[in-house]
């Protein structure tokens, strides 16, 4: 091979190398342009694109603009006013920061830049190509249009898709940008047709109003389906370099998804995939959603900017944590304290704001409480499956019109001389409203031993009664678990000693983490040990899991430790074989159940967090409103 000098390359060929790692299509030079608008203070972004952005990306924008002298030198690598020293490299607060967008766009396409700041009194414009400059009609602001792109380097559009396919990528690169920044007003055309329109929401840095303008915003974005199955994220996690403030939405288990492409997560405004908040955020769904379904949430993470390094990616997409520990905890508890209370709870609240208006005529006015209901026959059961004594405070039932069962329990007398199973005193509507509306409401039948059918205000609950009880089983042992674990100090999970060690080849970083992560195994009733410098041995394994691979089980562990936070390991092998005791110890299908068995499981049902859920996803309880039912019989038509 014939030897070649070293020699310096041209600034174009420089550029043009940049341009590949910043500019992949036309949604990247959207994304950078509006992260230069965002910056210079734009409170309205016009996206104007033609053939996808292919031959015409212009952006509007009514920020403080750029001064005539600064036009040129904007267009040259490594030119910004974001950054000046490393002490501001470290704590980046703007969106664009490198300096070597413009330039690189500018290098595979044909850009004008037109300018006008406050102090100057007509704006100016600048030819990419030429560099010639000239006087301009424009209000304050900066336009940047970029022409035929990747002209000068045509064998770059081959890689293109299709217009449409360009577009959607374009469109979707500005909605990221909406969702974050409700204070901005975004406009999209495509060859003059307005295709998307999102309205500024103004709103106190914090509060009700802020709340309210975000939420307006991603009303708008995502539409109104979205807000209704989504639940309020506010959650603050203390460090010791100030704490980690985590806010958004985060979709109901029911509104989980095939694919993850409504996943959205932000770094002080800024837009990134990063493996450390995706675990997490998956973590706290991981007992409430079924199958491989994929979540819906758009999460705000505020933290310190001098812990995150944005300076990782030239796409600015990707960042690295001083401590991704505390950032995973913040997320997952964030999320987990969001999901955890029941939605049952949430029926009395809806059932007040409801309208006057949307009340079906023909119906008489529900009563405001639930009296407790009687069976009509005796049922035997073999045990009490649901423990209804534990439960009477809960309850608080009528002695008066109690069920036979339930004024037995109490120490009540029969009065024989009525017929058994029948309410002698029809109850009266406008007693007792000292009493609790109960949002499951009261239980009415059995359905084939598998369901049990229960009367509330809005109409029909239908329960799955051993998916109900399994949720209730398996955070009562959670909840054991964890007095056990701050009584005792750390608890650890039962280990069953191999007669023969499994041995394996393992890598350095398994090795490594086997003997770092020594005391985290153990508690994980893992016993992984060095058996020479490059074979790891598995004496002892969980007692649940002693019928499993020994080494598949310690490699999968050691994978999880060398990527996440071993206390989320932990918890996540705890809850694993927490859920399987909570399975099999819950009450079965075709086991008959009395009304206070029913009425008790309803009750434990709303004061139990993730209830609405089993431990593998499943729903355990529909609502099925007097409306719905109207419609099925044609009621008013």
């Amino acid at each position: 091979m014939q030897r070649r000098p070293i020699r310096e390359l041209s600034d174009e060929l420089i550029s043009q190398i940049a341009a590949g790692e910043v500019i992949e299509r036309p949604a990247s030079v959207v994304r950078e342009l509006v992260d230069n608008a965002l910056d210079a203070g734009a409170t309205q972004i016009t996206v104007r694109l033609s053939a996808g952005g292919v031959r015409l990306i212009a952006v509007e924008d009514d920020g403080v603009g750029i001064a005539k002298e600064e036009l040129a030198i904007a267009l040259k690598r490594h030119a910004t006013s974001k950054i000046s020293s490393l002490a501001d490299l470290e704590s980046v607060g703007t969106m664009g920061f490198r300096g070597e967008a413009l330039a690189a766009i500018n290098s595979i396409a044909d850009c004008e830049l037109t300018s006008r700041t406050a102090h100057h009194a007509t704006a100016h414009v600048l030819n990419g190509g030429t560099g010639e400059m000239s006087v301009a009609a424009r209000v304050q602001g900066t336009t940047v249009a970029v022409k035929e792109l990747f002209y000068s380097t045509p064998a770059r559009r081959k890689f293109l898709k299709t217009d449409a396919t360009e577009l959607a990528h374009c469109i979707e690169a500005v909605r990221r940008h909406a969702l974050v920044r409700h204070d901005v007003g975004f406009a999209i055309w495509h060859d003059g047709k307005l295709l998307e329109q999102w309205r500024a929401y103004k709103g106190d840095s914090k509060g009700d109003s802020f709340e309210a303008a975000r939420q307006q915003r991603l009303r708008d974005v995502f539409g109104d389906e979205f807000i209704q199955q989504s639940v309020q994220v506010a959650y603050e996690y203390p460090t010791a370099h100030g704490n980690i403030r985590v806010t958004g939405l985060a979709g109901l288990p029911d509104f989980a998804r095939s694919r993850a492409d409504q996943q959205f997560s932000y770094i002080n405004q800024r837009y990134v995939r990063d493996k450390v908040i995706t675990h997490a955020a998956r973590s706290a769904y991981e007992d409430v959603l079924h199958g491989h379904k994929q979540p819906v949430y758009v999460l705000y993470v505020e933290m310190q900017p001098s812990r995150v390094d944005v300076n990782v990616h030239p796409t600015k997409i990707e960042v690295r944590f001083r401590d991704g520990r505390e950032v995973h905890q913040a997320v997952r508890h964030a999320v987990e304290s969001a999901l955890s209370a029941p939605r049952s709870s949430q029926t009395t609240h809806q059932m007040h704001s409801e309208a006057p208006g949307n009340v079906n005529p023909d119906l008489p006015v529900l009563r405001q409480k639930y009296m407790e209901n009687r069976a009509l026959a005796g049922v035997d059961t073999a045990y009490n499956a649901i423990k209804y004594r534990a439960n009477q405070e809960l309850l608080k039932p009528d002695p008066v019109h109690a069920s036979d069962t339930t004024r037995e329990w109490l120490g009540i007398g029969l009065d024989e001389s009525k017929p058994f199973g029948i309410n002698q005193t029809a109850p009266d509507a406008g007693a007792r409203h000292d009493e609790p509306i109960w949002p499951l409401g009261r239980a009415i039948a059995q359905l084939q031993g598998i369901y049990i059918l229960a009367e509330n205000a809005q109409g029909l609950v239908i329960v799955d009664m051993h998916a109900a009880h399994e949720r209730i089983v398996y955070e009562r042992l959670k909840a054991q678990w964890a007095q056990k674990a701050s009584s005792e100090g750390e608890a650890k999970l039962s280990s069953q000693p191999l007669l023969i060690p499994h041995t394996f080849a393992a890598t350095p970083l398994e090795i490594t983490t086997a003997q770092e992560c020594a005391d985290t195994l153990l508690q994980l009733g893992l016993d992984v040990s060095p058996f020479s410098t490059k074979t790891l041995a598995v004496r002892a394994v969980p007692s649940t899991l002693a019928q499993g691979d020994a080494v598949e089980l310690a490699r999968s562990v050691l994978a999880e430790l060398a990527t996440h936070d071993a206390a989320s390991v932990i918890q996540r092998a705890q809850n694993e074989i927490l859920a399987t005791m909570a399975c099999h110890g819950a009450v079965r299908a075709n086991r008959k159940l009395s009304l206070d068995e029913m009425n008790a499981l309803l009750r434990q049902m709303e004061a139990t967090e993730r209830s609405d859920q089993c431990n593998h996803g499943r729903p355990t309880w529909r609502q099925i409103s007097i409306r719905e039912m109207d419609t099925l019989f044609m009621r008013g038509k």
